[in-house]
C-alpha cells in the first residue's frame, strides 16, 4: 500500500513539474513587478541588461518551481533529491563556457541591496572574493557571478534565515535561471530531517556547499566546501601544530573523541555507539547529554556519569595528545571537529555515511584521513592540507574558484598531484605550465633537475646617452660566468636607451626592454628570460665572476628559494607593536635583497598573477617595496628562508643613481645619503634615508596584513665556498678570486 501511494505521489508530482515546465514561462511571463522590487530592478545599471547572458540552451530548462511548503519534511527530501537527480547538470549542459573565453576567468559579485542583512561568515567570502586576483567591476568581462543575498544558513528556525530568496533572485537580470551563478551554503534542512534543502530553487547554478551529501552531489559540477565557524580567520589563519618535516612525539592517546550525544533524531545512533569504545587509557570517548532544551526529558541511565566524565578532560590538550581523532557526523554531515582535527595533526578518523568530503574533487583525502600504520605521513599531510586550503575563510573561498577553473580547460588544469603536495594547487600556475620539471618545487623529488644556465636580468635607471661605470663593469662581470645564458637589460627610465653601439660587447646576448618606470614591473613574467634561473641585480651592484659562479652552484641545490649577497632582517618591536626593520650585521637575516639575488622564473609569474593587483600599486608607491614583497611571497610559498651566499664587498645601494632619469622611477626618493637598508650597521643620514628607511617599515606592516600573518622566516645560514680561506695554493680553488674577500 505504501509502495502504491509513493507511486501516485511521483506520478502526481511528475505531471505538475512538467506543466510549469512548459506553461510557466508563459505564465510568469505577465507577472508584473511592484514595490521595491521593481525599483530595485531599475535602480540596476544599464549593463544588467539579460541578453549579455548569452544563452546555449533554455534558461528556464532545469528549474523546479515546487513549493516546498505545501510538502511535509519526507516529501519535501525525495523532492529534492529527484530534483536534484533529474537535473544532470554538468559543465558541458549548465555552463557557459563562452562568458570565459574572451577575458579569463573573471568574478562579479552583485552590488549590496539597501536593508538587505550580511552575516560576519558571507561578508568574509564576499571579500575574500572582492581581494582575489579574479575579481571584476563590470559583469560584461565576468566569467562566474555571486549573490549579494546571504544563502549560508538555511535553516527556516535561525534567525539568519533569508526569506523569499525565489522571488529576489528572479528579479535579477543577470539570473538566468542560475547559470553561470555560485551560490555558498553552510547549512541547510532544520528539524528533525536536515535535508539539504536550501528553500529556493538554485536552477543551473554551481552549489559550493558544507555537509553535502553525495546522493545530492553532482560530480565536476558541485563543490563540497568545509564547515567552518563564524570565528574562521579572514585570512592568514593560524598554522598548524605540527612543524613541517618534524617528527611526531609520540603521543599519549592513540584514540580521541569528546563531543555531544544526541539522545534523539538523526545523529544519534552515530554518537551513541562511541560509548563502547572508551578504556580510559589510550582511547578516550567523552559525551554529554546536555544539548538542547529538553534534554532531561530523554536521558538515560548513563548521562548523569557521562556528563561528569565529560567536564574532567580538556578538549584542546586531547587534540594535542592523540594520534588518532574521530570525527562523527551531527545533525548534518559535516562537523567543526574536521578542521579542528587537521589543524592539530590528528588524523581524522570519519563516521559520516555518505559525506561527500571538502574539496574531494582536488584533494586525495586517504592520505590524511585513513587509519594505518603510515603515521608520520598521515599526520605531516594533515598540515599541508590546514595551511594550503582550510587555514582561512581566504583560502576555502579561493579553492572553490581555482576548482571551478580547472574545470573551463581540463588540458590547463592541475593534477591532483599538484593538489596534494608542496605548496598546493593555490599556488601552482597552470597557465605557467602542467610539467612538474618547471617548477621550481619538484627537483629533488621527482628527479628533475634546473637548468645550467642563467638569465642575468639589470634593472636600470642611468641617465640616457651614457652607461655608468659600474653598470658597465657589472655586465662584464656576468658576461664572463661559464653559466650565463644571456643579459637582459629593462630599462626603467623616460629617456630612450643608448644606442647598441654604446652598450659593451660580451660573449652571450645582450637584450634591451624598455620599461614603464614601475617598480613591480622587474617581476613580470617576461618572454625574454627563457632559463630557469633569474639573476636579479640593479645596475650599481658590484659581483665579480666568481660569485656570480658560486651563488649559482648554491641555487641549483636550493632552487625553490631565494639565494643571493645583500640580506637584512625583520623583527617585533614590542613597544610600537609593529614589525620591525634592520639591515645591520646580525647573526640572523630573512630578506635577501633582489638588487643581488638568484631565484626562479616561476616567480615571476606567481608575482604578477597571482598577487592582488592592489599589492602591486603598493610597491609602485613605496620606494625598495618590491623586493620585501618578492621575500614574502617566496617564504609564504615555500615556509623557508632565504640563503645567503659569501661576498667579498658589502652592497650598497644608492638612491642617487636612480634619481638622474629625473624623478627616478615611481616611489623612488629623491638623490641623498645612502639608506640604512644598504650598508651593514649605517646610520640613517638625512631625509632621503630616513624616509627610504620608514617606507620599508610601512611596506613590512602592510604585507603582514595582508597576507594575515608575517610569512618572513630567519636564519642563521651562510654558505662559503669550499676550501674558502685556508693554505691551499690559489690555483687549486675553484673560486681563486674570493681569497681576496
Amino acid at each position: 500500500m505504501q509502495t502504491r501511494k509513493k507511486y501516485i505521489f511521483l506520478t502526481f508530482l511528475a505531471s505538475w513539474l512538467l506543466l510549469f515546465f512548459f506553461g510557466g514561462d508563459q505564465l510568469r511571463r505577465f507577472t508584473p513587478f511592484s514595490g521595491r522590487k521593481a525599483e530595485a530592478r531599475r535602480n540596476w545599471p544599464r549593463w544588467t541588461d539579460r541578453s549579455l547572458l548569452k544563452s546555449f540552451a533554455d534558461p528556464e530548462e532545469l528549474q523546479r518551481d515546487v513549493d516546498p511548503s505545501l510538502l511535509s519534511p519526507r516529501e519535501r527530501r525525495a523532492a529534492w533529491l529527484s530534483a536534484y537527480r533529474s537535473s544532470s547538470c554538468r559543465m558541458e549542459t549548465c555552463f557557459d563556457f563562452s562568458r570565459c573565453e574572451r577575458h579569463g576567468f573573471k568574478v562579479f559579485t552583485y552590488p549590496q541591496e539597501r536593508g538587505q542583512p550580511v552575516s560576519e561568515t558571507y561578508g568574509k567570502i564576499l571579500s575574500s572574493i572582492e581581494r582575489s586576483r579574479y575579481h571584476t567591476l563590470n559583469p560584461e568581462e565576468a566569467c562566474l557571478f555571486i549573490l549579494s543575498i546571504d544563502t549560508l544558513d538555511r535553516d527556516h528556525l535561525s534567525g539568519r534565515y533569508v526569506r523569499n530568496v525565489d522571488e529576489k533572485i528572479r528579479g535579477f537580470p543577470l539570473w538566468n535561471g542560475g547559470r553561470n551563478h555560485l551560490i555558498f551554503n553552510l547549512y541547510s534542512g532544520t528539524w528533525p530531517s536536515y535535508t539539504g534543502d536550501l528553500g529556493f530553487d538554485i536552477g543551473q547554478a554551481i552549489l559550493a556547499k558544507a555537509s553535502f551529501n553525495t546522493d545530492s552531489f553532482r560530480p565536476g559540477f558541485d563543490v563540497s566546501i568545509p564547515l567552518f565557524s563564524k570565528d574562521h580567520p579572514q585570512r592568514g589563519g593560524d598554522k598548524g601544530w605540527l612543524f613541517q618535516d618534524s617528527v611526531p612525539p609520540k603521543k599519549k592517546y592513540l584514540l580521541v573523541f569528546k563531543g555531544k550525544r544526541y539522545l534523539t533524531g538523526i545523529g544519534s545512533g552515530t554518537r551513541n555507539a562511541l560509548h563502547h569504545i572508551h578504556n580510559g587509557k589510550d582511547i578516550i570517548s567523552l559525551t554529554t547529554c546536555k544539548h538542547g532544551k529538553d534534554w532531561e526529558k530523554h536521558k538515560d541511565t548513563r548521562c548523569d556519569k557521562d556528563n561528569v566524565d565529560y567536564e574532567r578532560f580538556d578538549y584542546q590538550e586531547l587534540l594535542h595528545n592523540s594520534t588518532f581523532c574521530i570525527v562523527p557526523r551531527g545533525r548534518r554531515l559535516g562537523s567543526f571537529r574536521f578542521l579542528e582535527a587537521l589543524q592539530a595533526a590528528c588524523i581524522p578518523v570519519l563516521l559520516s555515511d555518505g559525506w561527500e568530503l571538502p574539496f574531494a574533487e582536488a584533494i586525495d583525502w586517504g592520505r590524511a584521513a585513513v587509519v594505518g600504520s603510515e603515521r608520520l605521513l598521515l599526520q605531516q599531510q594533515t598540515q599541508f592540507l590546514w595551511d594550503a586550503y582550510f587555514s582561512s575563510v581566504d583560502k576555502i573561498v579561493h579553492t572553490t574558484l581555482e576548482i571551478i577553473k580547472d574545470r573551463l580547460s581540463p588540458p590547463r588544469s592541475r593534477s591532483r598531484f599538484l593538489w596534494n603536495t608542496l605548496p598546493g594547487g593555490l599556488l601552482v600556475l597552470p597557465d605557467f605550465s602542467t610539467h612538474l620539471g618547471d617548477f621550481p618545487f619538484y627537483y629533488l623529488q621527482h628527479g628533475y633537475s634546473p637548468s645550467k644556465k642563467f638569465t642575468a636580468f639589470i634593472r636600470a635607471a642611468s641617465q640616457a646617452g651614457s652607461l655608468s661605470q659600474p653598470i658597465l663593469r657589472l655586465i662584464q662581470a656576468v658576461s664572463g660566468s661559464q653559466y650565463c645564458a644571456q643579459i637582459v637589460v629593462l630599462w626603467s627610465c623616460e629617456k630612450a636607451p643608448p644606442p647598441s653601439g654604446k652598450w659593451p660587447q660580451s660573449t652571450v646576448p645582450l637584450t634591451i626592454i624598455q620599461g614603464r618606470r614601475k617598480l613591480s614591473e622587474r617581476f613580470f613574467p617576461f618572454e625574454a628570460i627563457q632559463t630557469d634561473a633569474v639573476l636579479s641585480l640593479d645596475e650599481d651592484t658590484s659581483l665579480s665572476t666568481s660569485e656570480v659562479d658560486f651563488a649559482f652552484s648554491v641555487w641549483r641545490s636550493f632552487p625553490e628559494r631565494i639565494v643571493g649577497f645583500p640580506t637584512q632582517s625583520h623583527f617585533w618591536d614590542p613597544e610600537q607593536g609593529r614589525w620591525g626593520y634592520t639591515s645591520k650585521w646580525t647573526n640572523e637575516l630573512s630578506i635577501v635583497l633582489t638588487a643581488a639575488a638568484f631565484y626562479h622564473r616561476y616567480y615571476h609569474s606567481l608575482f604578477t598573477e597571482y598577487l592582488p593587483a592592489g599589492l602591486r600599486e603598493l610597491v609602485d608607491g613605496l620606494a625598495a617595496c618590491e623586493d620585501i614583497l618578492m621575500n614574502v611571497l617566496v617564504a609564504a610559498v615555500t615556509k623557508l628562508p632565504p640563503i645567503k651566499v659569501s661576498q667579498r664587498k658589502q652592497h650598497k645601494e644608492a638612491a642617487a643613481q636612480q634619481a638622474e632619469c629625473g624623478e627616478g622611477a615611481a616611489g623612488t626618493p629623491p638623490p641623498g645619503p645612502p639608506s640604512p637598508s644598504a650598508p651593514h650597521g649605517a646610520k640613517v643620514k638625512g631625509t632621503a634615508g630616513s624616509r627610504r628607511f620608514s617606507q620599508r617599515q610601512d611596506c613590512l606592516n602592510q604585507l603582514a596584513d595582508w597576507f594575515g600573518y608575517m610569512p618572513l622566516v630567519s636564519s642563521q645560514l651562510r654558505l662559503d665556498p669550499v676550501l674558502f680561506k685556508d693554505q691551499v695554493s690559489v690555483l687549486r680553488k675553484k673560486y681563486p678570486s674570493l681569497e681576496k674577500a
